[in-house]
């Protein structure tokens, strides 16, 4: 197994990185699918607009329909295996030039990890999940980022509305929805992807942003992920803050273990967590960050993900989801709760830490306190392009 805890040191901005890295059978797509899921793409950083039968109509931000529990992303988006892709959605996003500079600057994110990664489920996952409310907490979700910009240290210009930088985030989360089902659900078909492409339109389209950004069918949106990957995404210190998860604190799910104890499982959980995120980059994410991956771990880790399928099956479906994506389907079978389902104050930042662009329910609309998590997390919040 990579020893993924030695991570090499962030490397100086704008240097070029030249690295031997083993390749596994399923990098000869850069998009970070098995191979049987990605067709062979010209590696070109030129992104061209292919005709698709899938191809999305243009969407009018002012009309977008909320996605419903018939989509495919109502089925994976909010499923709490979801956790096992967080610090590779937090990592991800912090790349991104702008997001990274975010974080860097205007995010308190490593001094509340879990709380911060808990709550933020919330209304990201209300964006899919909230029905007739969807576009309302899109609304709020857009209006938490519109103070987070300036200059970076290298003084390029940023802001998290910029809608380059804001659709970046949101094609993690669409990724980290096929990962989730390719890697962790049993797999996808063709005709599957470009559902999911094609609900990620939608989806994104509540935040009432230009779609300028937004790729037209998935054929182009696979370029635009190996373009973003090969020619875009740095090296930065707040994706190996994401990554350096050597003194993390306990997990929610584990406040009852001793604290003696959980020093002693932290090294192997850790362990398996950034094995795991190594696994599922892109092959020149990996190159970017010198992380080496063999055919062996590849054979391990699709392994790891066909007994997390097969185990899962045996999970309630009630407790397979997020609470707030659980509040969703609630809604759908005529069971809904009397509003949105919120983060419980325990996951909220301390009062002299909050801003306009915290997500901290108890000071605006009321609603009803989420349930403990469960076995996992849906979706990944890990980044600064997400409400704090």
């Amino acid at each position: 197994m990579t020893d993924v805890l030695r991570l090499p040191s962030v490397q100086p901005a704008g240097r070029t990185h030249q690295r031997t890295v083993t390749s596994s059978a399923m990098h000869s797509a850069t998009c970070g699918v098995p191979n049987s899921a990605a067709p062979h793409r010209n590696s070109s950083a030129e992104v061209h607009v292919t005709p698709s039968a899938h191809e999305p109509d243009p969407i009018d931000p002012r009309t977008a329909e909320p996605l419903g529990p018939d989509t495919l992303t109502w089925r994976w988006f909010g499923d709490w295996r979801g956790l096992l892709l967080a610090p590779w959605a937090g990592s991800m996003q912090n790349m991104h030039p702008e997001l990274g500079a975010g974080v860097a600057e205007h995010s308190r994110f490593f001094e509340e990890r879990w709380e911060r990664l808990f709550r933020s489920l919330y209304p990201i996952g209300g964006v899919v999940y909230d029905g007739p409310l969807a576009a309302r907490t899109a609304r709020e979700v857009r209006g938490y980022h519109a103070s987070i910009g300036g200059v970076d240290e290298r003084g390029r210009p940023y802001h998290a509305l910029n809608p380059g930088t804001f659709y970046w985030a949101h094609a993690t989360f669409f990724m980290l929805t096929v990962q989730v089902a390719e890697r962790f659900g049993g797999g996808l078909t063709e005709a599957q992807r470009h559902t999911l492409f094609d609900e990620h339109v939608r989806w994104y389209a509540l935040y009432g942003l230009s779609m300028k950004p937004v790729p037209r069918s998935w054929e182009e949106f696979q370029r635009y992920w190996d373009h973003m990957c090969a020619d875009v995404l740095e090296d930065n210190r707040p994706t190996r803050d994401v990554l350096n998860m050597r003194r993390i604190a306990k997990p929610p799910l584990l406040r009852l273990l001793p604290t003696p104890l959980w020093a002693l499982v932290r090294v192997p959980i850790v362990r398996l967590t950034l094995w795991i995120t190594v696994g599922l980059y892109p092959q020149a994410v990996r190159d970017r960050l010198g992380l080496r991956w063999t055919p062996r771990d590849e054979r391990l880790l699709g392994l790891l993900g066909r007994l997390v399928h097969h185990a899962w099956r045996r999970v309630p479906e009630r407790h397979r989801f997020h609470p707030r994506a659980r509040a969703g389907w609630d809604r759908e079978r005529g069971r809904p709760a009397p509003g949105p389902v919120e983060t419980p104050a325990r996951n909220l930042p301390p009062e002299e830490w909050r801003g306009p662009q915290h997500y901290a329910p108890e000071a605006g609309r009321p609603g009803r306190a989420g349930a403990a998590p469960g076995p996992g997390s849906a979706g990944a919040a890990e980044r600064g392009g997400t409400p704090q």
